[in-house]
């Protein structure tokens, strides 16, 4: 028998109050980007598409008067999508959030205005403890685009650009073999016939990677080198394929460096700076006309005959031996490059919206917390800190304080 249910008397639908989250009160945010005149740059940080988001959101963004160009984005094509173009760069530092693509310079520092919030990359060598006391001075909150972390702890901008050099770097290698940049006029990829070009990779990690997958989908035979055993079977993992492998051994390293044609330094850098594992005995070793092509020298390169050089003056001669060493290889294909940084930043800025603002955004994401070298007349970063002896804070710390 079922019985049926009882409902008391005394029983009442009365009314429960419902505890809500409360929301962030929406930010609107005012964007500048200035154009860039130093460090060879050819990128941009927000593309017209990114731009055209941001503004049907609610938000302001200004541009200068052709900041787009090295990347074939035309102030046509931001005023369409919204932005407001400006002659004057002063104009551009009036925005409470500044874009750049090249590291702040000192030219810059006095256009910054006090608490502005300024996303750029830096680069180390050319850091200057004027410039650091500047910010520290006017509390910018500086926001280092490759420290920038998501939420699996990847760096999203440093691996874009870190495929773009693994990529550009065949591709160039490619071009100064052949006899219209003055080569040896050697295909890279060979013919039935004749064997392929000789290709070796100092590095396993992204750069490397796709520089393999370049060289092999082009051809060529690739030897890749690492002292990592791990990295070495991940790469391999990745590119889906066996291929010559070998720890950093010099007499290995020197004997195939003899033999190939190209040879690509991409190692990691070590308490940032890269450690130099071809020496000039090496190189003079090398064939006549083969080429090297040193993605690390932005941190010092790791051969020792390598030197900087510039998109204008890419190559020099030594022992007959052709070296690209330009620090900024992404800028040479800027178009492609603008839009992988971009895709990265204007997420990050809806986020700061949708937050309340930066600051809240940073309280929340340790990701892009990991970015912050600046904050509020506080040096964030300790590599940075204790290279210019300046008092280091630990921005987890700060926050947990203020908790």
């Amino acid at each position: 028998m079922i019985k049926k249910p009882y409902i008391s008397p005394s029983f009442s639908y009365m009314p429960l109050e419902e505890t809500l989250m409360v929301a962030h009160k929406k930010k609107q945010l005012f964007i500048g980007i200035p154009r860039e005149t130093s460090f060879q740059e050819n990128r941009v940080p927000l593309t017209p598409e990114g731009v055209s988001v941001l503004v049907n959101q609610g938000h302001e963004v200004v541009v200068e008067h052709m900041a787009g160009e090295g990347s074939f984005y035309f102030d046509n094509d931001y005023s369409e999508a919204g932005a407001r173009i400006v002659y004057d760069k002063a104009e551009v530092y009036k925005a409470t959030t500044i874009l750049k693509s090249a590291p702040i310079s000192l030219e810059e520092i006095d256009l910054l205005q006090t608490n502005q919030v300024v996303f750029s990359p830096i680069h180390m060598p050319m850091l200057k403890h004027e410039l650091l006391e500047k910010l520290i001075s006017k509390k910018i909150i500086a926001i280092a685009f490759e420290s920038i972390q998501d939420e699996e702890g990847n760096f999203p901008i440093v691996r874009s650009m870190s495929e773009i050099a693994g990529n550009y770097s065949i591709l160039t290698a490619a071009r100064y073999l052949s006899n219209t940049d003055n080569g040896k006029g050697v295909l890279l990829g060979g013919i039935s016939g004749v064997p392929p070009a000789s290709v070796l990779i100092i590095g396993a990690g992204v750069v490397a990677e796709f520089a393999a997958r370049t060289a092999f989908g082009l051809g060529a035979s690739v030897k890749i080198f690492d002292n990592s055993i791990y990295r070495l079977m991940k790469l391999q993992n990745n590119i889906g394929r066996r291929c010559f492998t070998s720890v950093l051994d010099p007499v290995i390293l020197g004997e195939e460096l003899k033999n190939a044609d190209v040879a690509i330094g991409a190692l990691k850098p070590v308490n940032g700076v890269t450690p130099v594992v071809v020496s000039e005995q090496m190189v003079s070793n090398m064939k006549a006309g083969s080429v090297i092509i040193d993605v690390s020298i932005d941190r010092g390169g790791c051969f020792e005959t390598s030197k900087v050089t510039t998109h204008e003056r890419p190559v020099f001669k030594m022992y007959d031996v052709i070296h690209y060493c330009v620090p900024n290889i992404a800028s040479g294909v800027s178009r492609t490059a603008s839009r992988a940084v971009s895709n990265v930043i204007m997420p990050i800025l809806q986020q700061c919206a949708d937050a309340g603002g930066v600051d809240e955004l940073i309280l929340t994401r340790k990701g892009l917390r990991n970015g912050v070298y600046m904050y509020k007349g506080s040096v964030t970063n300790a590599p940075i800190a204790k290279r210019f002896g300046f008092k280091y804070t630990d921005l987890d710390l700060f926050f947990t304080g203020q908790s």
